[in-house]
């Protein structure tokens, strides 16, 4: 019988056993025997999240309360709602639970660096769920369970619908953050990331206002010599891939925080995408595809439990998540030194971007606030050409305060610790997406290679007319002709024309936080004239 253990969780009656710190094989077999999930052929388990395969920014609400009234930087992705909201939210879904013959509960905790640990409650209606939370937030040992005291509480349940008209949602699927109540409720959704986000959102609530910590959406490893790399990137830049050095220990692929001292880890694993996923390019994702990751929303080839990562027919977004000590290479515990060099990693299909260039901190400061990528043609229905796209921080749904509270944090620390920072482009060169081509990811390579070596900090730079930042004239093992892109394209007058479109977009994206910011930011923005 597997263990179970009576847990005294206030509001909660639960007339069948509650599941309490059940092993990654015990929930694997539980969601089995359930009809819940099945293993593929490497003994990883594989479910649906059902209706919701990623996250739903529109339904994600912060309680608007005396802590958060005057702290949280409202509007855009930072929904207010009210407390009674919440409150008779709370008592919904924790009567629904009450109902259930079976409840998962995990102790667990976010931030690898003892001094910083938020100890987290995880409340979930089924095991798969459970499952999610042992792979994705670090696990306390035994003798520290006999002494665990929740900070915080996750409560999620995917069958609990809200009803809009009464409850102050949009839809029957919610969300919603208290740090009154110290509780983050998900309902009316399977995708277990609101899990990971939520607990990343309060994160960045809590540790930049009362600890002076900088908390980060990026991947970061750590070389021979102890020098740290961090990588900032959305969505299709490669931060998970140019992270992934095997010369090099991966602290983590997604969430850290940077103290006077360190960078540490948010999280105990890594939830990477699959789609599209080949062993010889990503072969440690790939490998960690086995038993105890828990893989979604993927289809088989016909006739077998072989995964086909091509297969987008239920989504894109196909994720496994997976203990971090899957990853050969993983540093454990997962807490660097200072970091010596910070990459943004952008995608730019206008072919505008140097492959490579060096930022000052006004500049680096005002290309963290923008979070800049963009996305190509057939990403997305009616997009038939490259589209800016623009995410504070390189994670704005996720951020509640300001963006100028977390860049005037990383101005600060940069100029600290003497930390270079470099933006590569890791998109098109020689013309914009459908013209040019893809800049090879060997090059790419080679370029954060050489920054991360001091390679190119004896080499000449010469400044980009409309961004202003420095673009180096010579790149062990890459070709000079690629490092200034306007040298590339056929046309030059199309290259500056496209330059100053891209530019106008970069600063129309930046009036909405202009008044948020320093001077020093402000004039650090691509040039018009």
């Amino acid at each position: 019988m597997p263990t179970q253990k009576k847990l005294l969780i206030p509001g909660l009656t639960n007339k069948g056993p509650i599941y309490y710190q059940l092993s990654a094989a015990e929930l694997v077999e539980q969601t089995i025997i359930r009809g819940q999930g099945v293993l593929n052929d490497t003994g990883a388990l594989c479910i649906s999240t059902g209706k919701f395969t990623g996250r739903s920014p529109k339904d994600k609400f912060i309680v608007k309360d005396a802590i958060t009234e005057n702290t949280i930087d409202w509007g855009g992705f930072n929904i207010p709602i009210d407390t009674k909201y919440f409150q008779q939210l709370k008592k919904k879904i924790l009567d629904y639970l009450g109902t259930k013959e079976e409840v998962w509960v995990r102790d667990a905790y976010a931030c690898a660096d003892p001094e910083f640990r938020l100890n987290i409650r995880v409340i979930n209606e089924n095991p798969w769920s459970n499952l999610f939370a042992y792979n994705m937030f670090l696990r306390p040992d035994e003798k520290e369970l006999d002494h665990f005291e929740p900070a915080w509480h996750i409560i999620q349940a995917p069958g609990f619908l809200a009803d809009p008209v009464v409850d102050g949602t949009r839809q029957q699927n919610f969300s919603i953050i208290s740090f009154t109540e110290k509780t983050i409720l998900i309902g009316g959704s399977g995708y277990t990331g609101e899990m990971k986000k939520g607990v990343f959102s309060v994160l960045n609530y809590l540790l930049p206002n009362d600890r002076n910590v900088l908390s980060m959406h990026c991947s970061a490893n750590m070389g021979i010599e102890k020098d740290v790399a961090i990588f900032f990137g959305l969505s299709g830049t490669g931060k998970t891939t140019l992270s992934a050095d095997p010369e090099r220990e991966l602290i983590g692929d997604d969430e850290h925080g940077w103290t006077d001292k360190s960078i540490f880890n948010f999280e105990g694993g890594c939830y990477a995408k699959t789609i599209d996923l080949k062993e010889e390019k990503e072969p440690e994702i790939f490998h960690a595809i086995r038993s105890g990751s828990l893989v979604e929303n993927i289809v088989f080839y016909p006739g077998t439990r072989v995964i086909d990562f091509s297969n987008k027919s239920i989504t894109e977004n196909t994720r496994v998540s997976y203990p971090l000590n899957f990853i050969s290479n993983a540093l454990e515990p997962s807490i660097g030194g200072l970091p010596k060099n910070i990459f943004f990693l952008t995608c730019d299909a206008y072919g505008v971007l140097p492959p490579i260039s060096k930022l000052n901190p006004g500049q680096a400061m005002y290309q963290f606030i923008s979070g800049y990528t963009a996305k190509v043609a057939g990403t997305e229905a009616g997009v038939t050409e490259p589209k800016a796209t623009f995410s504070a921080c390189f994670g704005a749904p996720f951020m509640l305060l300001h963006p100028g509270k977390y860049a005037e944090m990383l101005g600060k620390k940069m100029k600290e610790h003497n930390v270079k920072v470099w933006m590569i482009n890791t998109g098109w060169s020689g013309g914009a997406y459908g013209i040019g081509k893809r800049i090879k990811l060997d090059y790419t390579r080679a370029m954060i290679s050489a920054a991360l070596q001091g390679k190119l900090d004896h080499v000449d730079y010469k400044p980009h007319p409309v961004f202003g930042v420095e673009m180096p004239e010579y790149c062990p093992d890459v070709p000079v002709d690629i490092l200034n892109p306007r040298n590339t394209w056929p046309n030059q007058n199309a290259y500056d024309i496209k330059a100053k479109e891209l530019a106008k977009q970069f600063v129309e994206n930046f009036e909405k936080y202009a008044m948020g910011v320093t001077e020093e930011i402000r004039n650090s923005g691509p040039c018009l004239n």
